[in-house]
C-alpha cells in the first residue's frame, strides 16, 4: 500500500475521530449556553434594581435639564424676547413636586439622619438642608411670578430669583453626586443600602406610579420642545 493512501487514510481516521468528539462534547458545551441565554431572559423580564445613589442621581438630571429650561428662560427675558410664562410653571412645577416634595424628601428622611448619626460630613449636611429650603422659598417666588398675566412687569425679581435658583443648586447637586453620594456605601451595610434602593422605588411608584421617573422625564422633553430646545445637538458648537 503506498505512503500517500496510509497518510490519506490516517487524516480520515483522524477527523472522523474530532468529527466525533464533537458531537458528543456539542450537548455538554451547548447546555450551558442555552441556560445562559434562559437566565439573560428572565434577566430581561426582572424589573429592573437601581440602587438608592444612582436613583438620586438620574434625578438630579431631571433637576439639570429644568435649570436649562430656565436658563432659556432667563435668556429671552433678558434679551427682550417673548416667553409665554406657561412652560417655565410647569417647570418650576415639577421641581415642586419631583425635586422639592420627592427626592428632597428622600434625602432628608433617609441619607441625612445616617450622615449625622455617624458624625460624617456634618458640615455638607446642614448647608445642604439650608439650601433645600431656600430652594422652596425660590421656587415659590417663582411659579407666583410666572402665574401672573404679564411677567414683564416683574421681569428684574424673575431673573434674580432664577439666577438665584440656579447659582445654588448646580454646585448643590454636584457635591451630593461627587462627596455624599459616594460616602453613603461607608456608613451603612450592604443589606441596609439594598432595603434603602427598595424603599426608594417603593415610595416613587406610590407618588407617581409604575413608570414614574419615566413618566417626568417625558413632561421635561415636552417643556423643552414647547421653548425649542429639545434639539441636543442644538448645543453643540459651530
Amino acid at each position: 500500500m503506498s505512503s500517500e493512501l496510509l497518510s490519506r487514510r490516517e487524516f480520515l481516521k483522524k477527523a472522523g475521530l474530532v468529527l466525533g468528539g464533537s458531537l458528543v462534547a456539542g450537548p455538554l458545551l451547548t447546555k450551558p449556553i442555552f441556560g445562559a441565554i434562559g437566565k439573560l431572559k428572565l434577566e430581561e423580564n426582572k424589573e429592573e434594581e437601581v440602587a438608592p445613589d444612582e436613583d438620586l442621581m438620574r434625578e438630579h438630571g431631571v433637576l439639570r435639564r429644568i435649570i436649562l429650561i430656565y436658563r432659556e428662560a432667563m435668556y429671552r427675558v433678558n434679551n427682550k424676547q417673548e416667553l409665554n410664562p406657561s412652560p417655565i410653571t410647569k417647570a418650576a412645577s415639577i421641581i415642586r413636586h419631583f425635586i422639592e416634595d420627592y427626592h428632597e424628601k428622600l434625602e432628608e428622611h433617609f441619607l441625612f439622619p445616617r450622615f449625622e448619626k455617624a458624625g460624617q460630613l456634618i458640615d455638607l449636611v446642614t448647608t445642604l438642608k439650608i439650601q433645600h429650603q431656600t430652594g422652596r422659598t425660590l421656587t415659590n417666588h417663582i411659579m407666583e411670578l410666572t402665574a401672573s398675566k404679564n411677567l414683564k412687569n416683574h421681569d428684574k425679581g424673575f431673573i434674580a430669583f432664577i439666577s438665584q435658583f440656579i447659582r445654588m443648586y448646580e454646585p448643590h447637586a454636584a457635591r451630593e453626586d461627587t462627596v455624599l453620594f459616594p460616602a453613603l456605601k461607608t456608613i451603612i451595610s450592604e443589606s441596609e443600602y439594598k432595603e434603602m434602593g427598595e424603599q426608594f422605588e417603593e415610595e416613587e411608584h406610590k407618588r407617581f406610579g409604575k413608570s414614574g421617573f419615566e413618566r417626568i422625564v417625558s413632561q421635561v422633553a415636552e417643556i423643552e420642545k414647547e421653548l425649542n430646545i429639545y434639539d441636543l445637538s442644538e448645543f453643540t458648537p459651530k
